[in-house]
């Protein structure tokens, strides 16, 4: 709200002009979802079983339905089910992209808006809001099952060599990522293997996020918002006064996350 006071002129008021509302112009980067087949229940296994490896990860984070290879939901009720199914989940669906005709109309029949077709950008650019990184999850249309899975890449570790600030997310799909520097609250740090951070991490760190039950995480100072390992992590708030904090290594023994001082 801005108001604007013109000059008093004498024996009248002061006058005062207000103006109540201004639009302004945001860049929103949402997560693309996108479904091949039907939104059964193979579909919404697979994408439990990707949730799993992220945990908190698409929290919250804006998130479009990309309908270009999706069978049905063209009716009101297959498209108001799916969003109650994603919401559920902490997926914050606001909109779909690509859709027919039929599948526009029950999209705004479920209150989500239909969007022009995106362009989908890598993990590493993707900013804050939780926000996001772009999920697939494919099954063969008209039979239910998963697609297999592409043959894996040689593992290859990613290096950083400046801060990872508030509200960026780095990911490193091929194996280890190596930060020389901090990493801010409010950022995020993602590796299918290990992650070394040479710097105090302050956000969240997420290893072995494909399910390697072996990864760890290394830092020189400790004071983390998240750390997880195959799915299994510790907030902030489970990180007590017994916890080492500086040059300290987290990994997993069994079912437990464990944070250790380096020897």
């Amino acid at each position: 709200m801005q108001s604007q006071r013109s000059e008093a002129t004498a024996g009248q008021p002061v006058a005062t002009t207000v103006k109540p509302l201004q639009f302004r112009g945001r860049s929103l980067t949402a997560v693309a979802l996108h479904l091949s087949g039907r939104a059964d229940g193979d579909f919404l296994a697979a994408l439990e079983a990707r949730l799993r490896q992220t945990p908190l990860f698409f929290e919250n984070a804006p998130l479009v339905l990309d309908l270009t290879e999706a069978e049905g939901l063209d009716g009101f009720e297959a498209m108001a089910n799916l969003a109650g199914e994603l919401r559920s989940r902490r997926l914050s669906v606001f909109g779909v992209q690509n859709a027919s005709a039929a599948q526009a109309q029950a999209a705004q029949a479920a209150g989500l808006i239909v969007l022009p077709s995106g362009r989908d950008v890598g993990l590493e650019r993707v900013g804050q809001a939780q926000a996001a990184a772009q999920v697939v999850a494919r099954t063969r249309p008209g039979r239910g099952k998963p697609e297999p899975e592409p043959a894996p890449k040689e593992p290859q570790a990613r290096l950083i060599t400046q801060p990872v600030r508030s509200g960026q997310t780095v990911f490193a799909d091929r194996g280890d990522l190596v930060i020389i520097g901090p990493v801010s609250s409010g950022a995020e740090v993602i590796a299918t293997g290990n992650i070394h951070i040479y710097g105090r991490l302050r956000g969240r760190a997420l290893a072995g996020v494909n399910g390697d039950t072996s990864a760890r995480i290394f830092c020189h100072a400790l004071d983390a918002e998240l750390l997880a390992i195959a799915g299994l992590y510790r907030t902030s708030e489970t990180l007590g006064p017994d916890i080492p904090r500086d040059f300290v290594q987290v990994y997993l023994e069994g079912e437990k996350l464990c944070v250790a001082p380096l020897k």
